[in-house]
């Protein structure tokens, strides 16, 4: 069994950006031989000059196992609410609670700043994607028409070759 405590967390520095592609590449891995997934590209990753503008906002997390980059969350800020819009966490690292982690520090922040809530995107039926936010707190948004910022943007995964049938959008609301 892996260590379970051997990992840190940080608020996200612009140099962290050049190797977070590295991470979304090694994650998105796990997806490669999903039937599903032949229309989606997997070396269309996030740019370090993409990055590097939501770091600056102050809601990015990185985490690392020694001195090595294992993960990183990256969000926005859209009025009351904060968006993830990526958290990777290497497979050579997973299964020690690193995207727990970085769920739960992004929680705290979001509350501490005075957000409403947190939304993302995510495959409703993986393991690791929506039941993972279920366990964490977070629940399926089933009236899209009440919240249209997240219906444009699983229509614009769609576009991107996403399935659409087997995405969702989830939010956690913070007290």
């Amino acid at each position: 069994m892996k260590p379970q405590n051997d990992w840190s967390l940080r608020l996200a520095k612009s140099a962290d950006a050049d190797q977070m592609p590295a991470i979304e590449k090694a994650a998105s891995s796990l997806f490669a031989d999903d039937p599903d997934l032949d229309k989606f590209d997997f070396d269309d990753l996030w740019k370090p000059t993409e990055l590097r503008k939501f770091i600056r906002r102050g809601h990015c997390l990185v985490a690392h196992v020694g001195e090595h980059f294992a993960g990183f969350l990256v969000s926005e800020p859209f009025g009351r609410e904060l968006h993830i819009w990526e958290m990777d966490v290497h497979p050579d690292f997973q299964q020690r609670g690193i995207g727990a982690g970085l769920i739960r520090a992004c929680q705290i922040d979001a509350r501490n700043t005075g957000f409403r809530a947190l939304t993302l995107t995510t495959f409703h039926d993986l393991a690791w994607n929506g039941p993972f936010y279920a366990k964490l707190g977070f629940d399926e948004v089933t009236a899209l028409d009440a919240h249209p910022r997240l219906a444009s943007e699983l229509a614009n995964e769609a576009d991107d070759g996403l399935p659409i049938d087997r995405r969702c959008a989830m939010i956690y609301f913070l007290d």
